[in-house]
């Protein structure tokens, strides 16, 4: 029987978020306004550590794996990372979240090395917009990616945008328009402060309950999730062939349904997107290490595990920036 991961609070975690890596090519202004710059610590995980710790959660339960970034495609061996996390007959479903910059160009080889889901990050349906909010002139590029992405087989493709007020909220008749004749599933996530974005998330945040009003009054209808889903709450119409997705981490018992664990770029265990230090497993990823003390490690992690995020008390623990790991 396979183990499963259970915390103090009796949430069982299937779904993992892996960053493998925190550097990204974009500036966009409520992650990295000012680029990316390192942090000094040392290298990231590297193949091999990426497989065995993808092992040791395939074995703990977990049934998806994202991997995620920074902008993970940048990684050169972006292709045997998805095929190491493939070898584990146990994950169901490997993801990407990505800027989507390369898309257009490498998605099938994503696909043929075992990749099953893509989220794609697109806050604003006007170029020039787009281009003001992540720092890169690429909304074309992006929009043939996501072309490519259906041509190379892909049945569906998650879309992020993050919800700023004043910014791109007012468009949702245009983003409802896009979706319309598309199996795209477009996902509002909330602003969230960190700590180095205190002034944003003040002058731009806004409830993702707005957007949900608009919805139910428009007859959207919301669906159930299943258990390896991540955060998002998903409405469906009959008469669009998209959805829309909503994550609300400001929602009251936004953590009751929490069922994903976070491991770093540089290997630490992280118990929620907005906790401390991390939990260190790099020491337990290399090729003598016991498998059966890491998994111990984790499971023995997940005992600190709080029961929410104090987000509504302005802590965001030691988050600088969505990037840091793995937004």
């Amino acid at each position: 029987m396979v183990e499963q991961l259970v915390d103090a609070f009796l949430r069982k975690f299937y779904y993992l978020r892996l960053s493998i890596t925190d550097v990204c090519n974009f500036r966009c202004t409520y992650c990295l306004p000012d680029g990316y710059r390192s942090h000094g610590h040392k290298s990231f995980l590297s193949l091999p550590e990426i497989r065995r710790v993808s092992r040791a959660f395939a074995e703990l339960g977990t049934e998806k794996i994202r991997l995620t970034g920074g902008e993970p495609t940048m990684r050169r061996d972006f292709c045997d990372i998805i095929a190491a996390v493939h070898e584990n007959p146990q994950v169901k479903k490997i993801a990407v979240t990505t800027n989507g910059y390369r898309m257009e160009r490498d998605v099938s080889k994503w696909k043929e090395a075992g990749l099953t889901a893509i989220n794609v990050s697109v806050d604003s349906l006007d170029p020039r917009q787009f281009h003001a909010i992540t720092g890169q002139d690429k909304f074309f590029q992006v929009m043939r990616g996501i072309d490519a992405a259906f041509d190379a087989g892909f049945n569906t493709v998650k879309v992020n945008a993050v919800l700023m007020k004043n910014v791109n909220d007012i468009n949702l008749p245009a983003f409802l328009d896009w979706v319309k004749p598309r199996s795209i599933q477009l996902r509002f996530i909330e602003l969230m402060e960190t700590g180095e974005g205190h002034d944003i998330f003040h002058r731009h945040h806004l409830s993702g309950e707005v957007i949900r009003s608009r919805l139910l009054q428009q007859g959207w209808q919301q669906q159930q999730k299943t258990r390896s889903d991540g955060p998002a709450q998903v409405f469906r119409h009959p008469d669009y062939q998209g959805e829309i997705g909503l994550i609300m981490p400001y929602e009251k018992n936004f953590c009751q349904s929490c069922n994903r664990l976070r491991v770093s770029a540089i290997g630490n265990l992280h118990l929620c997107l907005f906790g401390e230090q991390g939990i260190p497993l790099r020491d337990l990823l290399y090729d003598g290490a016991s498998l059966e003390a890491l998994k111990l490690r984790i499971q023995g992690g997940l005992r600190h595990k709080r029961e929410t995020h104090f987000l509504h008390q302005g802590d965001s623990g030691i988050t600088p920036n969505l990037s840091f790991i793995g937004g």
